[in-house]
């Protein structure tokens, strides 16, 4: 029978201690700076292409890298929403688009997310908007966890995106000449790990 050295445990205890990861879940923050929601979508039947973004959003996210398990939920703030026009602000805060006053929030959340190894490439979950719940899947790219290079906290970092038709949730305003109706959403993420202090 194998009788491992004196020097073996305290090696994979500090391994433990460094590398929390491979042994529980984990749950990360997400920044609200960096990780703010943007929306392009054509205009005009197509003859351009228009973008925009929500400046206020909070989530969590929990991961459990060796298991291949996790959860995502995002909450966005729908009054935040930045078209680079007020004018075109003020009508997609209105009833015939986001309805801001009766539904100031959209949200996303997954308890399946799918993994190439011990990297996030999607999460399957539900967006709902303007009071309508609809499943959606989000393609995550560029995936990776590390130190923040400044102040050395943990943190994990990637770009999630899907492709909606906004119909679909019940908002038709402008179809089909002012705006389209497939709208893609990117969300660029960085969130920290919450025991990082």
């Amino acid at each position: 029978m194998f009788a491992p050295s004196k020097a073996v445990l305290p090696a994979a205890l500090a391994l433990a201690a460094v590398w929390p990861s491979a042994y529980a879940d984990e749950s990360y923050t997400l920044d609200p700076v960096h990780s703010q929601p943007r929306y392009e979508i054509t205009h005009m039947r197509g003859l351009s292409m228009q973008w925009g973004s929500f400046g206020k959003l909070a989530g969590k996210v929990t991961l459990d890298r060796a298991a291949r398990k996790g959860s995502v939920e995002v909450t966005v703030d729908t009054t935040s929403i930045h078209s680079h026009d007020p004018r075109v602000d003020a009508i997609l805060k209105g009833p015939a688009y986001f309805n801001v006053e009766k539904y100031p929030t959209m949200s996303f959340k997954s308890a399946k997310l799918d993994f190439d190894g011990d990297k996030v490439v999607a999460a399957e979950g539900e967006l709902t908007m303007i009071g309508v719940t609809r499943p959606v899947t989000l393609k995550v790219v560029n995936f990776a966890c590390g130190e923040n290079p400044f102040d050395k906290k943990p943190m994990c970092g990637g770009e999630a995106s899907a492709s909606i038709k906004r119909s679909e949730w019940g908002m038709t305003a402008g179809l089909p000449n002012s705006s389209g109706d497939e709208v893609r959403i990117v969300i660029p993420i960085e969130a920290y790990r919450d025991d990082a202090g």
